[in-house]
């Protein structure tokens, strides 16, 4: 009978024992927050050292045991710590709200004008120094385009440089112009300079990592391959009809032709 009785304490104590060690469970629940993302919040038993991540909807499972502490923790939210209490094991899913973490800044003033922050009130406050330029200042032929050197040049060959003289006697100097072709040399060199010009604005359309990358141009022969463009009639029109798709098309052809002259693939 008293072995009995022992064995049955012992069986007990076992039970006890085995149900102690084993006491544990796979605790599920959900990270909530009014307006942040609840993804990536680290969920951590600081007692077993386990931790998980909550997926795109703050759901996590991690196991627990009574007397545990999680902590919940993510850059954007303020750290929380949960005890595992004998109600919260017993319970079959748990919601974890979070609050958001605020970084308070120090208060900057901004001088000279002392700005509050409302655009209604600060413009006011700032005073802008006026423009002075002729077009501010309301200038007669302010938004004429002033010539270049070259179109200068050109105008004062053909019709003289004025003076109060040329009413009573009409300039020589044009005429002889005219018979020399010093003015047909300066009309030349007046669309020279504008096709450079266009030419130049184009190459600023475009990274110079394009020329070398797409169009297989080295860099050092950029403005040599601009300049094989430059005479070309089709290149031309693509530049006078400002479509940059057209103006990029020619060049991708004249790529090619350019490169082969130049033994370069």
């Amino acid at each position: 009978m008293k072995k009995c009785f022992l064995a049955l304490v012992i069986f007990f104590i076992a039970q006890g024992l085995f149900a102690q060690e084993g006491d544990t469970k796979l605790l599920q629940g959900r990270v909530t927050s009014v307006d942040k993302d609840v993804v990536g919040v680290v969920v951590q038993n600081i007692t077993t050292k386990d931790a998980v991540i909550t997926d795109f909807e703050g759901n996590f499972s991690i196991r627990v045991r009574v007397n545990d502490t999680l902590v919940f923790s993510a850059v954007h939210f303020l750290r929380k710590s949960v005890p595992v209490t004998e109600a919260l094991f017993q319970s079959n899913f748990v919601e974890v709200p979070m609050q958001e973490f605020v970084n308070q800044l120090r208060e900057v003033v901004v001088t000279p004008y002392n700005l509050t922050g409302d655009l209604t009130k600060d413009i006011d406050r700032v005073v802008l120094e006026k423009d002075v330029s002729a077009e501010a200042l309301n200038l007669p032929n302010a938004h004429q385009r002033v010539p270049t050197q070259s179109e200068r040049r050109l105008k004062q060959a053909t019709y003289g440089k004025f003076n109060l003289g040329m009413i009573l006697t009409p300039p020589l100097d044009p005429i002889i112009n005219a018979i020399t072709g010093r003015t047909k040399m300066l009309k030349n060199r007046v669309k020279v300079d504008k096709s450079y010009a266009q030419t130049q604005r184009v190459q600023g359309y475009y990274a110079d990592s394009l020329f070398v990358t797409t169009l297989k141009i080295p860099m050092d022969k950029i403005d040599d391959f601009m300049y094989f463009c430059e005479v070309d009639e089709a290149f031309q029109a693509a530049v006078e009809s400002q479509d940059r798709l057209r103006i990029w098309d020619v060049m991708i052809n004249k790529s090619r032709a350019y490169r082969k002259s130049n033994g370069l693939d």
